[in-house]
């Protein structure tokens, strides 16, 4: 079996601040968003996540980001990921599914089938309730996810769910335990949901990581500006791109 730990990055991350939501097919205004220069970019995939142009490992490009769930299903089917995995989501937002649709959906409806019934993708996307905003949140309720770590972008507004964060004494996010009374119906048959390790760097200076087996990175178009396309141009020189 493979390494068991995944970069996951997101553009939208390396700009001066977040992005309202754009129109479908628009992209935001690069004005008060601008993205950070090449060299910091790349001293911050560098510095911060271990990657080496030198060595690329394996990565794919998304453009938007709940592609990653394929892409982490690929790689446990392939014996190059471990199931569970770490996952290091460097991200502008949590993706853990603020707003609408919620949580519900997950808590309820996901957690009553068995656990190898989960992962079938298509299901929720019929129904609209899987996107870019929640598909972590999805991946920690299809039990994929061991460790999860957040590194934010310092302009990052608050997006993580409370009804699922856990919190230590000095109010610092330390585990995601996903239930709801739905789960606790069908915990004889399924086992108790696990609570995950979570933590969150606000300050991204603090973070430091490396020894990835595999790295991503989605444009999500609809959150970062055209200006900042260079970046997943970059992101090219650090991974051996699967199609």
């Amino acid at each position: 079996m493979g390494a068991s730990k995944v970069l996951d990055l997101d553009m939208d991350f390396f700009l001066a601040d977040c992005c309202p939501l754009a129109d479908v097919g628009e992209r935001p205004s690069v004005l008060g968003h601008e993205p950070w220069s090449e060299g910091a970019v790349r001293k911050f995939l560098e510095e911060n996540c271990g990657l080496d142009a030198r060595r690329p490992i394996k990565g794919r490009l998304f453009e938007t980001h709940d592609e990653a769930l394929v892409f982490w299903m690929e790689l446990i089917e392939k014996g190059e990921l471990t199931d569970p995995f770490d996952v290091v989501h460097v991200d502008a937002h949590s993706d853990l599914g603020i707003g609408k649709p919620g949580t519900g959906f997950v808590t309820s409806r996901v957690l009553s089938l068995p656990p190898q019934k989960r992962r079938s993708l298509s299901r929720y996307y019929d129904c609209r309730q899987l996107d870019e905003a929640n598909y972590l949140l999805f991946a920690v309720a299809f039990r994929m996810i061991g460790t999860l770590t957040l590194v934010r972008n310092p302009r990052s507004r608050f997006d993580i769910p409370p009804e699922i964060a856990i919190t230590d004494e000095n109010d610092e996010y330390s585990g995601i335990f996903l239930r709801s009374p739905v789960s606790a119906l069908f915990e004889g048959a399924n086992g108790k949901e696990p609570m995950i390790s979570f933590r969150v760097y606000d300050d991204y200076a603090l973070f430091t990581d490396s020894g990835f087996a595999a790295a991503s990175m989605a444009r999500s178009p609809r959150y970062a500006p055209r200006e900042a396309d260079f970046i997943m141009e970059i992101m090219k020189d650090y991974i051996d791109c699967i199609a």
